[in-house]
């Protein structure tokens, strides 16, 4: 099993930032990549960002060149640095650990709001 507490959502002007955090806890050694997906009022789920346990991160087009996503090893933690954020922006922010293709878990989501 493993538990993911998200933090750092809320509200911002469009071309500000925020920076999301995931403390992951329990079966952590087992965790192989970890990730950010959103969802916006109406929308399917999509993926935001993802980094493998060696580093190797990968994108959604609309959010390259402005989003960062790191991992510290050492705290168990993911961060989703966003910065120019847009009103587009706006949905419920999940991390996601995934284990293998058939497990994976889930935060509870954090709210992130960009004003116009």
């Amino acid at each position: 099993q493993v538990q993911l507490v998200e933090s750092g959502g809320g509200l911002v002007q469009a071309g500000g930032s925020l920076r999301l955090s995931c403390a992951a806890s329990g079966s952590i050694l087992s965790i192989a990549t970890m990730g950010w997906y959103r969802q916006a009022p109406g929308k399917q789920r999509e993926l935001v960002a993802t980094i493998t346990q060696s580093g190797v991160t990968n994108y959604a087009e609309s959010v390259k060149g402005r989003f960062t996503i790191s991992r510290d090893n050492a705290k168990n933690t993911v961060y989703l640095q966003m910065n120019s954020l847009k009103p587009d922006d706006t949905a419920v922010y999940y991390c996601n650990a995934k284990i293998s293709a058939v497990s994976q878990y889930w935060g509870q989501g954090t709210q992130v709001t960009v004003s116009s």
